[in-house]
């Protein structure tokens, strides 16, 4: 019986928005950001699933906040640290990626990509794309229409 085959994964080359999540980085695809905003005001939602932190009230438009640290299984945030909102649009939908700090916006290139890494587990295997060796670290590539359905 031979070993299940990964499913390929398409590399692109162009620019990534990066923030930090638990100390590690993590990009999404610009197109995707329609603005990165300092901790916002959460209205919790009953009976939601853990990854829904809330609502977030955006210029009048109720927009669902994602607790990326609950999505990719890692520890909460600790206590008295805000967290950074990048609010996405994917089909025409705006959706809010709670993360750690905001970071620099990266060129990549697709020769750069590998699959991820064998050392992501669970949850996270599952949201992440792959990697893109930068200068000394990985940048791990979110799927975002993954992370985002709940």
């Amino acid at each position: 019986m031979s070993a299940p085959t990964k499913p390929t994964v398409d590399a692109t080359s162009g620019q990534l928005a990066t923030f930090r999540l638990d100390g590690d980085l993590y990009g999404v695809e610009v197109e995707h950001v329609q603005e990165v905003l300092k901790s916002q005001g959460l209205t919790r939602v009953p009976l939601a699933p853990a990854a829904v932190a809330g609502l977030i009230n955006l210029r009048g438009q109720v927009v669902t906040a994602i607790e990326l640290r609950e999505r990719l299984g890692r520890p909460p945030r600790p206590e008295g640290t805000d967290a950074v909102v990048i609010v996405v649009r994917l089909h025409g939908e705006a959706v809010s990626l709670l993360v750690d700090s905001i970071a620099d916006v990266v060129d990549v290139d697709a020769a750069d990509f590998e699959a991820p890494p064998d050392t992501l587990e669970g949850q996270a295997r599952d949201l992440i794309r792959g990697a893109y060796k930068l200068d000394g670290q990985l940048l791990l590539a979110l799927d975002v229409q993954k992370a985002v359905s709940a």
